[in-house]
């Protein structure tokens, strides 16, 4: 098997042991931010605490309000001249959060994310293309960075303007990409009105994530353009991508170990789940020095999956991003995540690349209505063959959700659709 670097294939002894190495280290370093001191001491929680990965669970949790707490740098544990590069979140539902990093923290992130991306099969001959936004997000330089580590030729397009993409990567024979998952849809079809065939565009490998998404939809982007598309999972937090990454098997990501304690925990009680069961991802920071971060609520919603892969690497695996708890929605007591709709709908070929979910109040209680764009050699003039659509979905949501909305078919492209991060809920019940 072929590794970007050793600690790919540790043994499950090995990673386990490293991690109780740099758990400790880490807990004497966090000492030098008052925040994290004081929230030690009224634990009682030292270094000498730690005899097992598992007892990472003696440590409170942070959140995201303490992190705003701490706003600019109250969690740094460097002195500021130390500190080479800052990321921020945009603060547009309150204070922002900062994370800044030393040098050694951007090297380590720019190895992890090599790592990730060597693992399926990129190379120093491929050219890597990035269609994410750059600044003050972190996907666009971390996974900039992990391709140049590697070797490749890097081009920094940044996100949007489709016709300036297609001209790059046909230009200069882009073979990998880093691109939205609703972009991805949205750039083949771009390929489509211009005339060109999606499939004989040179990607051959599609890095994707920052947004949820179901397998129906992955495997729609690689029907489109005849490629593999893998699922990269970061967070600002934690770094930004490279957290975790699919291998070639595309069966889970590995959570890179090493560098980080991963758990799943009950959203409300905040206690582990079993392998298999879903709950909220929980990370802790074990290698940065800038700013380091011990057990935070990430709010995504996944779970362990249970046994090693059959790459052969051991490393944990978790499922793909169900959903945030913060995107649950209640509708007649019922508890939905987003992601199950897409999961419904992606399975009719009829259906096109964009959908949106509305949630109102018809003065009498709460509705439910999914807008949903069909192909348009599908938008027929025969009613009955749109109705028997609209009345198959509402049926196949209600199996799967335990309730019946209202499905709206739509034409193609009549949802408005972004370059950005894809909209899919809408809640106007408190505008009402």
């Amino acid at each position: 098997m072929e590794y970007f670097d050793e600690a790919e294939l540790w043994s499950r002894e090995h990673i386990e042991e490293t991690q109780v190495i740099r758990l400790r280290n880490t807990l004497a370093r966090v000492r030098q931010c008052e925040f994290y001191r004081t929230r030690l001491d009224e634990a009682g929680i030292g270094p000498d605490t730690i005899r097992h990965p598992d007892d990472v669970r003696k440590i409170p949790f942070t959140t995201k309000q303490d992190l705003r707490s701490q706003y600019p740098t109250g969690l740094l544990c460097v002195p500021q001249s130390e500190i080479v590069r800052m990321h921020c979140s945009s603060g547009t539902t309150g204070s922002p959060v900062a994370i800044c990093h030393t040098k050694n923290d951007i090297n380590s992130w720019a190895d992890l994310m090599a790592r990730s991306m060597f693992m399926v099969g990129v190379r120093k001959e491929d050219v890597f293309q990035n269609m994410s936004g750059y600044g003050l997000f972190t996907g666009g330089l971390g996974i900039h960075f992990g391709a140049e580590r590697i070797g490749c030729m890097t081009i920094p397009a940044g996100a949007g303007n489709s016709r300036r993409q297609i001209k790059l990567a046909l230009d200069f024979h882009t073979t990998v990409a880093h691109i939205l998952p609703s972009y991805a849809l949205i750039l083949g079809q771009h390929l489509q009105e211009m005339g060109m065939d999606p499939r004989e565009f040179p990607l051959r490998i599609a890095v994707v994530g920052a947004e949820p998404y179901s397998e129906e939809y992955r495997h729609r982007i690689e029907d489109m353009f005849n490629m593999k598309v893998y699922n990269s999972y970061g967070l600002s937090e934690m770094n930004g991508p490279g957290v975790g990454f699919e291998c070639l098997l595309q069966n889970g990501l590995h959570l890179w170990e090493d560098a980080y304690i991963p758990e799943i925990v009950n959203p409300e009680t905040g206690e582990p789940v079993p392998d298999g069961e879903v709950g909220e991802l929980v990370m802790t920071c074990l290698c940065r020095e800038g700013m380091p971060i011990l057990r935070y609520r990430t709010r995504d919603l996944t779970r362990f999956l249970p046994g090693e892969c059959a790459c052969g690497r051991h490393h944990r695996r978790m499922d793909r991003i169900l959903g945030r708890a913060d995107d649950m929605f209640i509708i007649k007591g019922v508890n939905i995540y987003p992601m199950q709709v897409e999961q419904v709908i992606m399975t009719f070929p009829e259906v096109g690349q964009n959908y949106l979910i509305l949630l109102e109040n018809d003065g009498i209680g709460d509705v439910m209505r999914v807008q949903i764009e069909v192909r348009e050699e599908c938008f027929v003039e025969d009613m009955r063959v749109l109705h028997n659509l609209q009345k198959a979905i509402a049926m196949r949501l209600r199996d799967e959700i335990l309730v019946t909305p209202k499905v709206e078919l739509v034409e193609s492209n009549s949802l408005p659709r972004s370059e950005g991060k894809a909209v899919r809920l809408r809640d106007e019940r408190a505008k009402k």
